[in-house]
């Protein structure tokens, strides 16, 4: 028996519902509890359904209610998985290192771009920036815990910084330390569907569904402080927005 079927215990003991929603519960509550991590492959469906004295039947539904859930998602050739999914409340600013630390995940990022430049058109609207004043620009993969979640790219005012070498892990606690993080922001949100470079960083598949995100960050006095463009995997962040009548 799997470690994953002990924690579990017998189905019988498992409250009201059919076989296969006691399932789905059960597994919910492990993931839940961390007894299977992000990103770990459960046991193959044969092996859950000798675990539990179940038929094979019974476990394919019970995966599939998860994976409708949002919670697991299959990988052809490989089995089923816990998906890692992330939470991100729309109602607070804060940086990728901030939401990754809040949930005990490790951040590492991969520079795909770090440079000095002139603004360029767009760029220029977007900030408010003269033609000719500088920027930098921060090109990087964000991972969790080893996984791609997020490609990013921001576009600072060179004001705003020291230098490029200024940025380590976190962007906003380098613009922190200068007195120039944001205390604001305006953000828009996408669906897309990742081409066949996105897709090689981010290790799906091309042509997979993503969210793609344009942020601008504002200072008290109302200047642009940052314009960020984030193209997120869709089968690991949700993003949440509370609502309220006043």
């Amino acid at each position: 028996m799997t470690d994953l079927a002990t924690h579990i215990g017998p189905l019988d003991d498992a409250g009201r519902g059919s076989l296969y929603q006691r399932l789905a519960r059960g597994l919910r509550d492990a993931i839940e509890q961390g007894v299977i991590r992000p990103e770990e492959p459960l046991p193959a469906e044969r092996d859950l359904a000798s675990d539990f004295e179940v038929s094979r039947i019974t476990v394919r539904k019970a995966l599939d209610s998860l994976v409708a859930d949002g919670l697991l998602v299959r990988r052809h050739g490989a089995g089923t998985f816990v998906t890692g999914r992330v939470e991100k409340q729309f109602a607070k600013l804060s940086s990728f290192t901030e939401d990754m630390a809040a949930r005990g995940r490790t951040v590492t990022s991969e520079w795909l771009l770090q440079s000095e430049g002139v603004v360029t058109p767009d760029e220029s609207m977007t900030l408010g920036l003269s033609p000719g004043a500088a920027v930098y620009r921060f090109h990087r993969l964000r991972c969790a815990d080893g996984l791609p979640m997020a490609i990013e790219r921001s576009t600072i005012p060179a004001f705003a910084l020291p230098g490029t070498e200024a940025v380590d892990a976190s962007l906003y606690e380098a613009l922190e330390k200068t007195g120039n993080r944001p205390v604001r922001a305006l953000q828009r949100l996408r669906a897309v569907l990742f081409d066949a470079a996105q897709a090689e960083l981010l290790t799906v598949e091309a042509g997979a569904a993503g969210l793609f995100i344009e942020r601008r960050g504002f200072l008290d006095d109302g200047r642009v402080i940052e314009a960020t463009q984030s193209w997120y995997r869709g089968d690991a962040y949700d993003f949440v927005a509370e609502l309220t009548t006043r």
